[in-house]
């Protein structure tokens, strides 16, 4: 499955929710550093599909804030 996130670092919740074009947005605590926000996104991702961390990738979009997702079955 093939997925359009909006991520939103540094915020004050962690949190996974619909928006209304089909699209999810993400918010993580976690400043964008080195990488540390992804990893966080990667891992709320995985915790809302119910899957491994292994089965979550981002597959474009990893310096940015619009990402899109590869999400594999377990």
């Amino acid at each position: 499955m093939i997925i359009q996130v909006t991520v939103r670092a540094g915020a004050r919740r962690r949190a996974v929710e619909s928006a209304a074009d089909g699209s999810l947005k993400v918010w993580t605590t976690v400043a964008p550093e080195d990488g540390k926000a992804n990893k966080d996104v990667i891992e709320l991702l995985a915790e809302h599909f119910k899957v491994a961390r292994s089965h979550v990738e981002i597959v474009r979009g990893a310096t940015s804030s619009r990402k899109t997702i590869k999400i594999t079955a377990s």
